[in-house]
């Protein structure tokens, strides 16, 4: 068995986690919207067609903003298509994911929707094949409140009172050549500008995203960051981050390593956008919005395969089936957002449902939660308070995360990582809650908490994420195969704190004062 410390000090945080940290993210890409979010005539369906099985369990997972409706898919997407009688919107070909697009779902569905979920509505808007026109037209569309074209066709459209959208993003992964006319950084910055100019004179009260690298893996990763912030520093107040982990090499200690790479991008970029705020001696800091990550391997297609299918709608792609190794990398991903509180204050677990999601449906049928589910439910509800800094006292290994990216093959290594994976996050009543990975596949983890100054402290909750068989997974048929299960043996004696986690084991604890 080995031994691990964890020292904190309630006084010393990094930062607080903003309620925008637990988003998710909804795009118009297989059957995320159609026949997941949306399916009138489902035998769970309201007057809407939004799917109430499906709702329930988002509810349960507990996101707290929505992106949409892309993703790859708003580089072309003329959002005037999607409002208005459903009967007279077009029909169009997608060329994101070579797909037939109906649009009997669009922006006014999708904020109707938020507000039945009790989620904050965050939109995209295309500067791929559109730019600052179209995009400032929709802002006047969904927050102006009356008597202009586009606010009044709104309310023409049946919804009366603006949607106050707050939060923004300019455009998607501008960067990747798989995107409709991506853009050089400079290209991008300029459009980017002067669509944030043009939608801030519309709404000032708005937040605006810049579009980052679509990963660190990108051959023009920093440089991108750097020259985009030139542009647009005095306009935006976030800059986006995307990452996907994965398992091609079929390592799963480089697997359970590799949120640690998540951390390290998160730095750097921070380093980034203060370099660039230095140049201008300012004080302003620009914060991160990390609006997609998972973990999404095992289902990526190139487009030759996509075209043969031809332009189906909603078509059953991208359903990557996750395993308990997934769930494990994946609760590594969360405590890396968490351990960035101070600068990440908007995160989108990519996707919502079907498309590499913690939901599943199948269409007409049932709902079921996957794996990675829990995770991301107990961070969203336990993880609201000041994320505390941690010194960890663990045993290491080393690994050599394996990341391919087109016909370049990269190889990141992680040395001296620690088996133990921990963050903390005090709450304001005095309670503490921890997020605790083991990534030892073969030894548990002896692990003494030091928590010393906050008085007495008394379990309140304690569960485990683990299975015997790491490629477990849940299905329609057996929906809870791989699902939290009390963990004992806790202990609380004066201000230590010990438990004793499995091998390969994701741990929640939830302490209160006593």
């Amino acid at each position: 068995m080995r031994k691990a410390a964890v020292m904190m000090d309630r006084d010393f945080a990094i930062g607080r986690t903003d309620p925008r940290l637990f988003g998710a993210f909804i795009e118009h890409l297989g059957r995320c919207v159609y026949g997941g979010i949306y399916e009138p005539g489902h035998p769970t369906a309201d007057e809407k067609g939004f799917r109430q099985d499906v709702m329930a369990l988002v509810k349960e997972l507990g996101p707290t903003i929505m992106r949409y409706p892309g993703g790859n898919f708003v580089s072309g997407y003329n959002w005037e298509d999607g409002v208005g009688p459903i009967e007279a919107r077009p029909k169009k070909l997608d060329l994101a994911w070579f797909s037939t697009e109906p649009n009997t779902f669009g922006t006014n569905e999708f904020v109707d929707w938020c507000k039945a979920a009790g989620i904050e509505p965050m939109l995209a808007v295309n500067l791929g094949t559109r730019a600052g026109d179209a995009a400032r037209n929709l802002v006047e569309y969904c927050n102006h409140p009356g008597g202009t074209y586009w606010s009044d066709l709104r309310k023409e459209h049946g919804w009366e009172q603006p949607h106050d959208v707050k939060f923004w993003c300019l455009g998607n992964e501008m960067d990747g050549p798989w995107q409709m006319e991506y853009k050089t950084a400079t290209q991008y910055g300029l459009v980017a500008k002067e669509a944030a100019k043009m939608m801030r004179w519309i709404d000032p009260s708005i937040e605006l995203a810049a579009c980052g690298s679509s990963g660190r893996n990108m051959p023009t990763y920093g440089r991108w960051e750097d020259e985009v912030l030139e542009h647009t520093f005095e306009h935006v107040e976030y800059i986006s981050l995307h990452t996907y982990l994965n398992d091609y090499a079929r390592d799963t200690p480089a697997l359970l390593a590799s949120p640690d790479i998540m951390d390290n991008f998160i730095d750097e970029v921070v380093a980034i956008a203060d370099g660039v705020a230095a140049r201008r001696r300012s004080n302003k800091r620009i914060m991160l919005s990390f609006d997609e990550w998972n973990v999404w391997y095992r289902t990526r297609r190139v487009r030759s395969e996509r075209v043969k299918e031809g332009w189906p709608i909603a078509p059953p792609i991208l359903e990557e089936i996750y395993d308990m190794a997934d769930a494990l990398a994946f609760g590594g991903m969360c405590i890396s957002l968490l351990n960035h509180a101070d600068r990440v204050k908007s995160a989108c677990l990519a996707q919502l449902v079907n498309v590499i999601a913690p939901i599943m449906t199948e269409t007409g049928g049932p709902a079921w939660r996957q794996t990675i589910f829990w995770p991301f439910a107990q961070m969203s509800r336990l993880g609201r308070g000041s994320v505390l800094r941690t010194r960890v006292e663990s045993d290491t290994y080393s690994a050599s995360y394996f990341d391919p990216r087109g016909a370049q093959d990269l190889y990141f290594p992680v040395p001296h990582t620690p088996y133990l994976k921990v963050s903390a996050v005090a709450d304001d009543a005095g309670g503490l809650a921890l997020f605790l990975l083991n990534r030892d596949l073969a030894q548990e983890v002896a692990v003494t908490v030091d928590a010393r100054n906050f008085g007495r402290l008394k379990v309140v909750e304690a569960d485990e994420l683990r299975h015997d068989d790491l490629r477990a997974i849940n299905s329609s048929d057996a929906p809870d195969t791989v699902r939290p299960t009390p963990l004992a043996g806790v202990t609380v004696d004066g201000g230590s704190i010990r438990a004793t986690l499995k091998p390969a084991s994701w741990t929640v604890i939830r302490l209160a004062p006593a």
